[in-house]
């Protein structure tokens, strides 16, 4: 028998049975449909982790007292009571530090922001070096950037991103006006490019200000987290993480042999610990729907030994016919392997479409992986061949004799 005419028949099987395919392939589609929508999610994140929720490039590090991510209450007691960074070791690793391109200081809070009769609360407040905007990446689209003079006269002046726009000055030109931050007045001097959202999360909700205005209003207690950009990845970044830790140990007294009183972290860092934990989170969805594709496999090998039951005489005429061990057994592998497959391709469907109706409802990235598609397609026809062994080995070692005489 010809391949195609193997497939052509097992698609002729499903067609004339339409329901009782479809009820076959649900563990299949529901299998694969979850893996490739939590694979989509999953890639989409990541890529969008690597390239936009931190916002910094790769050759960007951050010394802060404490780490970004804290697992347990032992580690918070142990960065409490670490010394707080202050803008003096900013200004140190500034000048001392040969190998660090460009360094900058972050101090943020939430607040208030109010303008006219409009208000929007729980807004990011950051107050930023002069060149933060360069570090972080944020171009600004109307107006221009801080300047040093910002920072050494403590300029009241605001760069705000669009939700400010949108929701408290649609209407006009936002350059100028004056807003109010916790009620303290700043004039608008640039509107940072939109950036959408994070997980759900707006990051276009923000009002930057120099940092020493920034002290100003909120005072000098809070620790500041120190950005440097080295220039570049590789032996320039490691030069450049090692001459800023060494300054900062010095500034801190940590003694030779300790580990350091205070955090360095890179992009790497936090792109490897969201990859380990969506990882995690991956092979537990996929173990998951391994059991829905079993679950499937077990479906489709009843359903063929029912189609061996049924097609017992159409067996006996191909066998009397001149049919072969391998023809009968490669015609059931075929029908069951293209069962499979066709409830891999629905599932790989139906997941990607999941996937891009989350996007589209929350904001969440999705991305799709052509290996993760073909990865499916092939795992759903080799689970549809593997359970349609027993069946298609039980039709090819039928006795012809005995299977003409089993519908006289």
């Amino acid at each position: 028998m010809e391949f195609k005419e193997a497939i052509k028949i097992a698609l002729q099987s499903l067609w004339a049975n339409k329901l009782r395919s479809v009820l076959t392939l649900i563990g299949v589609v529901i299998g694969v449909s979850s893996v490739i929508a939590v694979i989509t999610l999953t890639n989409g994140v990541n890529k969008y982790v690597a390239t936009k929720v931190y916002g910094y490039g790769a050759d960007v590090f951050t010394l802060s007292k404490e780490s970004p991510v804290i697992f347990s209450y032992e580690q918070w007691q142990k960065f409490q009571r670490r010394k707080k960074l202050k803008l003096d070791d900013y200004k140190a690793i500034d000048e001392l530090c040969k190998s660090c391109e460009s360094v900058g200081a972050l101090l943020s809070t939430s607040g208030k922001i109010v303008f006219q009769n409009h208000s929007s609360d729980n807004t990011n407040i950051r107050g930023w070096t002069w060149n933060m905007p360069a570090i972080s990446n944020l171009n600004v689209v109307l107006g221009r950037s801080f300047v040093p003079a910002d920072d050494q006269y403590g300029t009241r002046v605001a760069i705000i991103g669009y939700d400010i726009v949108d929701n408290l000055m649609p209407n006009g030109d936002p350059l100028g006006k004056e807003i109010r931050v916790d009620g303290e007045p700043y004039t608008v001097i640039g509107v940072g490019e939109r950036q959408g959202k994070t997980l759900g999360q707006s990051q276009d909700n923000y009002v930057a200000v120099p940092i020493s205005a920034y002290q100003h209003t909120y005072g000098t207690n809070d620790s500041v987290t120190i950005y440097v950009k080295a220039g570049s990845v590789g032996p320039q970044l490691e030069r450049a993480s090692d001459e800023a830790r060494v300054l900062l140990r010095s500034r801190r007294h940590d003694a030779p042999g300790t580990e350091d009183s205070f955090e360095l972290s890179t992009n790497e860092t936090f792109v490897g610990l969201w990859k380990s934990i969506s990882s995690t989170f991956l092979f537990v969805v996929i173990g998951i729907a391994s059991i829905s594709l079993v679950v499937g496999g077990i479906v489709i090998m009843n359903i063929m030994l029912v189609s061996v039951t049924e097609r017992t005489r159409e067996i006996g005429v191909r066998k009397a016919l001149g049919a072969k061990y391998k023809d009968i057994l490669l015609q059931f592998l075929i029908e069951s392997g293209t069962m499979s497959l066709l409830g891999g391709f629905v599932g790989v469907l139906v997941g990607a479409g999941v996937a891009k109706l989350v996007t589209a409802l929350v904001g969440f990235p999705s991305d799709i992986a052509l290996w993760s598609v073909l990865m499916a397609l092939f795992v759903s026809a080799g689970i549809g061949v593997f359970f349609g062994v027993y069946p298609a080995r039980r039709a090819a070692m039928l006795d012809p004799i005995v299977a003409l005489r089993s519908e006289l």
